[in-house]
């Protein structure tokens, strides 16, 4: 439902060279490192295989250093319902007091698993899938963008068969690109 895609996407708002910004550039280093994966100061766990003390306390440790490069540190903890409870209590004072340089998001997708004391100190933002019309005006607003010309019944079809992927950030070169290989089977020529 796109949490840690989001995540990104807040990363680079809070990092781009033009930021903090709604809107990130997308182009500038910041954006570019972000997006790619590579960035010291982003850092991402994933609570379903890293859920231990041991693994807080080392992201913990690493949050009272200011950022190599960028603006903020932001570390993403994906399916944080996984971690422990002892995991969660280590967490806690981090989150109660983060320095001013940091920002966590604590993706879930199951948040009554989450302890109170961790719920009772975030803010919550509730993702839904979007429905197939939605989709569908999505993949209009791409083929129109892109100067595409493929008929309503090929749109319906590809979100009926699941292969839109949206992610939060405008990608319409990519889009485009996928949407020929979809739709006409063959590699945009443009």
């Amino acid at each position: 439902t796109g949490k840690t895609s989001s995540a990104r996407i807040l990363a680079k708002s809070l990092n781009c060279e033009a930021g903090p910004t709604a809107a990130p550039c997308l182009v500038c280093a910041s954006c570019l490192e972000i997006k790619a994966g590579n960035s010291p100061s982003v850092f991402e766990l994933d609570a379903a295989s890293n859920n231990s003390v041991d693994d807080v306390r080392e992201l913990r440790d690493g949050v009272r250093y200011q950022p190599a490069q960028l603006r903020r540190k932001v570390y993403v903890i994906d399916e944080v319902h996984m971690l422990s409870t002892a995991a969660f209590n280590a967490l806690l004072k981090t989150l109660e007091e983060p320095p001013e340089h940091v920002c966590f998001v604590l993706a879930t997708t199951d948040p009554q698993k989450v302890l109170p004391t961790i719920r009772s100190r975030t803010q919550h933002f509730e993702f839904s899938l979007l429905s197939a019309t939605e989709l569908a005006d999505y993949v209009r607003w791409i083929r129109e963008d892109a100067g595409l010309s493929f008929d309503d019944a090929a749109v319906d079809h590809v979100v009926r068969q699941g292969r839109v992927r949206l992610r939060m950030e405008p990608v319409p070169v990519d889009a485009r690109e996928h949407l020929h290989h979809e739709l006409l089977g063959e590699p945009d020529q443009r």
